[in-house]
């Protein structure tokens, strides 16, 4: 493992050089992988190890004839590499645990009823194995119990696979009772197509995750989108100038300096006076927001949050239940601003190599 300093702290790291593709392929060697569920992760996981050369099969319940048919689109063929749960369980020595959480908890009993000793059942999210107790996720003791979490969606992962970039994950092992479970883990890990991979528990794994996805992935910055496009609008700007200052500017700009080189850097190629502002601005909203994390995360350690998800989730009409919020979302003024906004980005080709072209670099932060 890689010893890497992180903000002052060092931690171990596995990147490709400590763990390359050819060993991945040596672990692994032998071993059939069933990918169950063909919905956010498990389209980029499965042909991301397909194409990295990897047996790699896919279970997928008929009944959700949308997944099945975009399994059928990206080549996956039924009765070949394309089965029911059951059968595609069957088959192979590691079943990746990739349909919802909520899915999860339903086809349990299938899934153990066909952990043979010494097979491997793989996640990548803690919530079933950690609030066991609400899911009945137990798996019997003579199975490894494994863990790759890419810190992104399914999308990202395939995008970043495609572009040889790859995506930081997340691994652990839970149980081992071969004495491979690291070992194939790891491989998993690299096969998947993850950038480098960091040491975790399934529990650190899902309070950091349930917290971040309400926090500031996704529901903080939705929310506080929508308060500063609000008091825009109330204070007579138009539809186009309060998107442009509200989400435009963040994600065609600002948040990609950001991804670049940090958040300094990002605040070192702004203006004066945007420096000035952000800079005594930052402490009044962490004032104002530490509570509500403060409040999530226990919500997310007391299982209040996972209760949530199973009783929400789990229900026949979830599907039809989340449209409607979503149409909610897609349907505001902010966001159909957001639809004609994008709608005029120019698509023109390159000019330059950004590498090598003058004016890219942008000015050092210190």
């Amino acid at each position: 493992m890689a010893l890497i300093d992180f903000g002052g702290i060092k931690e171990e790291v596995v990147t490709r050089k400590e763990f390359p593709m050819a060993r991945a392929r040596k672990v692994l060697k032998g071993e059939t992988i069933a990918v169950i569920g063909y919905g956010v992760q498990g389209p980029a996981q499965a042909l991301n190890m397909k194409e990295n050369g990897f047996k790699v099969i896919i279970g997928q319940s008929k009944k959700y004839m949308k997944d099945w048919n975009r399994a059928m689109k990206d080549g996956w063929v039924p009765g070949k590499d394309l089965f029911e749960i059951e059968e595609a369980c069957e088959r192979v020595t590691i079943i990746e645990m990739l349909v919802s959480d909520a899915a999860q908890r339903v086809i349990w009993p299938t899934v153990k009823e066909r952990l043979k000793p010494g097979k491997a059942v793989y996640f990548s999210h803690g919530f079933s194995i950690v609030y066991k107790d609400q899911t009945k996720v137990i798996p019997p003791k003579d199975v490894d119990v494994i863990m790759v979490a890419p810190k992104g969606s399914g999308t990202s992962l395939r995008r970043n696979f495609l572009s040889g970039a790859g995506i930081n994950s997340s691994f652990a092992v839970e149980q081992d009772a071969t004495g491979c479970a690291r070992e194939r883990c790891l491989a998993l890990g690299i096969a998947v197509g993850s950038g480098y991979l960091f040491p975790t528990t399934f529990r650190n794994e899902v309070y950091s995750d349930l917290t971040g996805e309400r926090g500031v992935l996704m529901g903080a910055i939705a929310g506080v989108m929508e308060a500063q496009y609000d008091v825009l609008r109330r204070h007579g700007h138009s539809p186009s100038e309060a998107f442009n200052e509200t989400v435009e500017e963040f994600t065609e700009s600002l948040i990609r300096l950001v991804g670049e080189n940090g958040m300094d850097w990002m605040y070192a190629n702004c203006s004066a006076t945007a420096q000035r502002g952000a800079l005594d601005w930052k402490s009044k909203f962490r004032k104002a927001v530490k509570p509500v994390f403060d409040e999530l995360y226990k919500r997310v350690a007391s299982g209040a949050e996972t209760k949530r998800v199973l009783q929400s989730c789990g229900k026949p009409d979830y599907q039809d239940q989340l449209t409607k919020e979503l149409n909610v979302i897609a349907n505001s003024e902010m966001w159909r601003a957001g639809k004609a906004t994008r709608s005029l980005r120019p698509k023109e080709s390159a000019k330059k190599d950004l590498a090598t072209a003058k004016g890219t670099f942008g000015r050092a932060s210190n």
